[in-house]
């Protein structure tokens, strides 16, 4: 077992608390924590690691949303609209998926470990990231997606989808996980949504969906018109949607572990479903604001757990967790910042390993021992503003633990 000691322990709990001089005492698995003083009386004969001076100990981060294959995009996609954007990546979606091979999508993992990232969830809608994920040490959730809406073709995406989910459950392990993912109300056929979601029931995996990410999808699900209905008529022949977001959302009942992403457009109806069903949102500011869709608002998410997703290089400049907290730090101008910090911290540990379904997130007893060792550049003087100081200050964090074992 190993004690580490720090100058100060984010615990991540209903509480809020932070122990100064505090201490975590783990080897896969969390076994104790406290202040240094309790924990030494309790165990006299273990060699104590004191990390320094402004150091801080807290869970690792939970990244539960992001898409690794379109990894080789930095200026060749079109923001500031989502429907410019959305052309933008079916035209150039072979070249960016050529270039997003294993090697850089290694590198991009490793990247992302040094950045404190112990988890993630990965949406895989062609499988090319299996590879990369498979290796990595950062815990990966695989949502293998589903997606199609044209009923003549059901069918054979079925099969495609069964087949592509087979392969990832051939390489499930403790930190290699199956799950299932479906596109969107607007791109998944109901026949889809019901087949997909009775295997993630009979195999109890997570299931993860967009929804209602922009004013576009939210016009043409409620009233058949505006942007979707050129790019469903050019693209598919469709003038009508497959689905209304009610009817999508009902269809959820009985998933246990279930998150919907961004639901910048959901209405008081929506969030209410959302809400019965146990669900987590994926929040991704810095998607939402480059793609000029809505803030979410996560003032109005009563009794709504919130995780936080980079989404992907197609629309975000960087897949580290802490540039995605300052972020949302910046966008939610209406909270108290300190207040936001925490929240922000507890949404990317314990809400993403709820969104996820996995025993991570937590400074407690019997939790995961994934961890990670902030270095801040002065002395924190008021507990208060800790979480907002770890937030503007770390990049790169200085030690990473991962069930218990050391990899950064």
């Amino acid at each position: 077992m190993k004690l580490l000691k720090a100058s100060w322990l984010i615990c991540i709990d209903e509480n809020s608390t932070i122990i100064k001089d505090g201490a975590i005492l783990f080897d896969e698995k969390i076994k104790d924590f406290g202040t240094i003083d309790s924990l030494k009386e309790k165990y006299k004969n273990l060699e104590i690691e004191d990390l320094g001076e402004n150091s801080v100990l807290m869970p690792g981060l939970i990244n539960s949303h992001i898409h690794l294959e379109f990894s080789s995009n930095s200026t060749t996609l079109s923001y500031g609209n989502f429907m410019s954007w959305l052309n933008s990546v079916i035209a150039n979606r072979e070249t960016l998926i050529e270039k997003s091979n294993t090697k850089l999508i290694d590198k991009k993992l490793d990247e992302m470990l040094k950045g404190g990232t112990t988890t993630i969830g990965a949406i895989s809608s062609y499988g090319f990231e299996i590879e990369a994920c498979k290796k990595t040490p950062i815990n990966t959730v695989l949502f293998c997606e589903v997606i199609g809406s044209r009923a003549d073709m059901v069918d054979t995406l079925f099969t495609d989808f069964k087949a592509r989910l087979q392969n990832v459950k051939k390489y499930a392990s403790k930190s290699f996980i199956p799950a299932i993912a479906i596109h969107s109300p607007y791109s998944v056929h109901p026949f889809l949504v019901r087949e997909t979601l009775n295997i993630a029931k009979e195999e109890n995996l997570s299931v993860s969906a967009h929804f209602l990410e922009s004013i576009e999808e939210f016009d043409w699900l409620h009233k058949d018109e505006g942007s979707f209905l050129d790019f469903f008529k050019n693209f598919l022949g469709q003038e009508k949607s497959v689905t209304k977001p009610m009817e999508f959302l009902q269809q959820f009942k009985g998933i246990t572990h279930l998150s919907f992403t961004h639901c910048v457009e959901a209405s008081d109806n929506d969030l209410q479903k959302i809400k019965e069903l146990g669900a987590v949102i994926n929040h991704c500011p810095t998607s939402n604001r480059v793609l000029n869709n809505k803030r979410l608002e996560i003032e109005k998410l009563k009794d709504i757990n919130y995780s936080i997703g980079t989404d992907g290089l197609s629309s975000n400049n960087s897949l580290q967790m802490f540039d995605e907290l300052r972020n949302a730090l910046m966008i939610h101008t209406n909270l108290n910042i300190n207040e936001l910090s925490f929240d922000l911290l507890k949404a990317a540990t314990i809400n993403g390993a709820k969104a996820l379904g996995l025993n991570k997130g937590r400074i407690k007893k019997d939790y995961d021992a994934d961890i990670i060792v902030c270095k801040l550049p002065d002395e924190v003087k008021d507990e208060k503003e800790l979480c907002t100081q770890v937030i503007l200050h770390t990049k790169d964090v200085s030690k990473v633990y991962i069930n218990g074992e050391q990899h950064a």
